[in-house]
């Protein structure tokens, strides 16, 4: 039994990512090249120079081993990048095989597959291809929005006439209106809850 997992999408992200560190580390070594491989000797004894010789032999040593691992690590990158390929490409031709293995009774029969999402129409009111009997999305009419059962209907003209009612409700209660009181010859105003409590608002015509 094989321990090792891979993940396409995985595999292409690490590729990635080492390839960006790649490209920085050969951003930092070419800076660095001009100030260590060309070292100033300190003073004009030949100590001084010998110093600065050595210095520089082990900087351009280092250049020469930074080009080899920054080739290395772009052969690893792509080879990287090539299995994450492989790898999808692998899958997908795996669930090619099986869903036509388990739709193809279906097929036959009912002319539907059993598994499968549906395909949009190509143009405005053509129908598109049928999706699974037992699991898939199904197809939908180009331009045209289907719901997907009854109670996302009733829902949505549930939902619509809520709003509806709260809004007549709202423009209702905007003013406060006047009607005649018990007493003749007076009228006397139903007042809102704010008139109530004793506070002007803009709403009110009071």
């Amino acid at each position: 039994m094989s321990l090792v997992i891979a993940t396409p999408q995985l595999l292409a992200t690490a590729a990635l990512d080492l390839a960006s560190i790649g490209s920085q580390v050969s951003a930092a070594n070419a800076a660095a090249a001009m100030p260590t491989t060309e070292v100033v000797a300190a003073a004009a004894d030949e100590v001084s120079a010998a110093i600065a010789g050595l210095f520089g032999a082990h900087a351009r040593q280092y250049q020469a081993l930074s080009v080899q691992v920054a080739a290395f690590h772009e052969q690893f990158v792509q080879a990287l990048t090539a299995a994450a390929g492989r790898y999808a490409s692998t899958e997908a031709a795996v669930e090619r095989s099986l869903l036509g293995a388990v739709n193809a009774p279906t097929e036959a029969l009912l002319g539907r597959p059993l598994i499968g999402n549906g395909a949009d129409g190509t143009a405005p009111g053509q129908p598109g291809a049928a999706g699974g009997l037992l699991f898939g999305q199904r197809w939908q009419r180009r331009g045209w929005r289907v719901r997907s059962n009854r109670r996302q209907r009733r829902r949505g003209r549930v939902d619509r006439q809520r709003r509806q009612r709260r809004g007549r409700w709202y423009r209702r209660g905007r003013r406060c209106r006047w009607e005649r009181g018990v007493v003749v010859g007076q009228r006397r105003q139903r007042r809102c809850r704010r008139h109530q409590r004793g506070r002007r608002h803009r709403g009110c015509g009071r």
